[in-house]
């Protein structure tokens, strides 16, 4: 792993463990300031600003950990060589948890953009990345189908339709109900994996 990757890494793992941190502290009912955070996960209070200009921003965020779906509930009983069952799980699963938590995941999207246009700032990662490890994980098994570079690609193509963006453009630019665009999602995941596998 180069330098560069792993520094990335690093950032990614200091923002989870800034959100792991405010998580655990709302769970025992309490209101953190973004120093108690900080003090939680092991971090200076310089850096957990660094990645949260302020509270508000890491407080919308971080009960978006507690309801992230559970991959052994997503894979329980599902085909252990059929990734588009396995997709379709998770893309269940995430669409069940938007649903549920609409609100703060517009208010998450809106604040990390907000951040993004007035800082500039590419170096820390705007948003943390839930959905592409679940997606690994459904693929996983079934990876010797695909080259590696197939792979690849069809792992950041699904993450356009597992994610608040996708139901986002399915509700607002769309304006499709849950069924429709339900349907429409699980034609995508099918057809991208036949062609990853073509």
């Amino acid at each position: 792993m180069s330098g560069a990757s792993a520094r990335a890494n690093q950032k990614r793992r200091t923002r989870k463990d800034l959100l792991q941190a405010a998580a655990r502290l709302l769970k025992e009912g309490r209101n953190p300031t973004l120093e108690e955070v900080a003090e939680e996960a092991l971090v200076s209070r310089a850096t957990a600003y660094r990645y949260f200009p302020n509270v508000e921003a890491l407080l919308i965020e971080a009960p978006l950990d507690l309801a992230l779906p559970d991959e052994t509930a997503i894979f329980a009983g599902a085909p252990e060589k059929d990734p588009v069952a396995r997709m379709e799980r998770v893309d269940a699963a995430f669409h069940d948890m938007i649903l549920e938590n609409e609100m703060a995941l517009r208010l998450m999207l809106a604040k990390s953009m907000e951040r993004r246009v007035a800082e500039d700032d590419t170096a820390l990662p705007a948003r943390q990345n839930r959905r592409t490890p679940m997606i690994e994980a459904a693929l996983a098994p079934s990876k010797a189908e695909f080259s590696r570079a197939a792979l690849d690609k069809l792992q950041k193509a699904l993450a356009l339709i597992v994610g608040t963006e996708a139901m986002i453009v399915f509700k607002d630019v769309l304006q499709l109900d849950e069924k429709e665009a339900r349907e429409v999602k699980r034609w995508a995941i099918r057809a991208l994996i036949e062609a990853a596998r073509r």
